[in-house]
């Protein structure tokens, strides 16, 4: 471990919050205990703001992998400060195969993406196509995230459509899109749940997340109601 390692793993220290470490760690299974320091996301962010401002930051996005939780979402944050494009998805790149949780991988959504969006769904393509969990469920989150609203195509409902997973973090992402579309494509998105084009557990959970959504009306989700595939 470098002295600057050290130092981040001090401030974060000095951040914490157990009674927020001990809520966090329950929402997050696939995390050791012992790994989560309890930095609530506000002032992990602002750490970030202030961090990605130094050299150090550029040092401490080398060393990986990181040992604590909040390091990795540290090192998300620094990353969605970086303005330029090629930059910004190399550091992706490199930090993805890192990412061991859904909170981690949710909360990295680089604003310069939006900016290119025909390289960007490229990239979200070959995330998607990947093999690991987190790869897969962060290319679904880009193309939720960047590709539901004025860039929208409705080819790309297809995409997610078509992939299957045994992993629950991948089918939920899927399901979660699925909602979005719902959501912001109605007419695109509803044809995907009419003829059945998920399997069965994302189908149901997609229709569970629509009809939680206050974005979606009552009428539409009373319909979709109807549509769940009954054990």
């Amino acid at each position: 471990m470098n002295e600057i390692e050290r130092s981040v793993q001090s401030r974060l220290f000095e951040m914490a919050d157990e009674k927020y470490r001990e809520f966090h760690t329950r929402l997050m299974p696939t995390i050791e205990h012992e790994r989560v320091i309890g930095v609530r996301t506000p002032a992990l962010r602002a750490y970030a703001k202030e961090f990605a401002k130094t050299h150090d930051a550029d040092v401490f996005m080398q060393a990986l992998p990181h040992k604590y939780y909040e390091e990795n979402n540290l090192h998300a944050f620094l990353i969605e400060q970086i303005k330029d494009y090629d930059l910004c998805i190399t550091a992706i790149d490199e930090f993805l195969p890192y990412i061991d949780n859904w909170a981690t991988c949710d909360m990295m959504r680089p604003k310069v993406l939006k900016k290119h969006p025909a390289r960007t769904l490229e990239k979200a393509k070959e995330w998607m196509a990947g093999s690991d969990t987190y790869t897969i469920r962060f290319g679904i989150e880009i193309l939720m995230c960047f590709f539901l609203d004025c860039d929208f195509e409705p080819e790309y409902l297809d995409l997610a459509a078509a992939l299957r997973s045994d992993e629950y973090y991948v089918n939920m992402m899927i399901a979660w899109f699925f909602a979005t579309a719902l959501a912001k494509q109605y007419d695109a998105a509803l044809p995907f749940i009419e003829q059945r084009k998920l399997d069965r557990w994302t189908h149901n959970k997609a229709i569970q997340k629509a009809v939680e959504s206050y974005r979606v009306t009552d009428g539409h989700k009373e319909y979709l109601r109807s549509l769940k595939i009954k054990d």
